[in-house]
């Protein structure tokens, strides 16, 4: 049972604006929604797990056959992928596109070249907010009742307690604790988390 439930904590679905958990970024989603639409230049940071790269791939995923670029990580680009960044932001704001770049500062911190720098501040810049402890909570419940689960709060305290910040690794899991549930003929229930999690090696 163990190997099978390694074996099925399964990578979360690919980002969307749908799946995405608001939380107090409302206007960063709203933002990033029309970018497609709106060719410019939108900047997003924040702390790791506030949902950058997650909204970066939203955007990509939506561009269509618009001309477009995207940066994640633009804080660790290396200099010759600068130079690179710098000629592709140039090119698809020329032909009309847009860029979206996401980093852990505001663009005036970023350690790079200064005309990069300058183009990031371009456009509009939005700090993400990471979700608040209940945010994630209310997530991971509805979450577990978009699966017809029935998540106990003190179910809850305990994922949140013992797994990574990330909400898609959080979802993964919960995923894999409703197969264990539903294999075992047993309800979700704190004892059977904790059972669960030992096997998956996140106790």
């Amino acid at each position: 049972m163990t190997n099978q439930l390694l074996l099925e904590l399964e990578p979360p679905p690919a980002p969307t604006l749908a799946n995405f958990a608001v939380g107090r970024n409302g206007a960063v989603v709203e933002a990033v929604a029309r970018l497609a639409a709106w060719p410019g230049t939108l900047y997003l940071w924040g702390e790791a797990g506030s949902g950058k790269s997650h909204l970066v791939a939203a955007a990509r995923a939506g561009a269509g056959a618009a001309p477009f670029a995207a940066f994640d990580d633009a804080d660790r680009l290396a200099e010759a992928a600068q130079v690179e960044a710098f000629d592709l932001f140039n090119r698809v704001r020329a032909a009309g596109g847009s860029v979206i770049a996401a980093g852990r500062a505001t663009p005036a911190a970023l350690p790079l070249r200064e005309d990069l720098r300058s183009r990031l501040l371009s456009g509009l810049v939005f700090q993400l907010q990471p979700l608040a402890d209940d945010e994630k909570a209310a997530a991971l419940t509805a979450h577990a009742a978009a699966r017809g689960m029935k998540l106990p709060a003190e179910a809850v305290d305990h994922l949140l307690a013992r797994l990574p910040r990330d909400l898609g690794t959080q979802f993964a899991v919960l995923d894999a604790v409703d197969r264990y549930s539903l294999a075992l003929k047993r309800p979700v229930t704190l004892p059977l988390v904790r059972e669960a999690l030992r096997a998956l090696g996140l106790a």
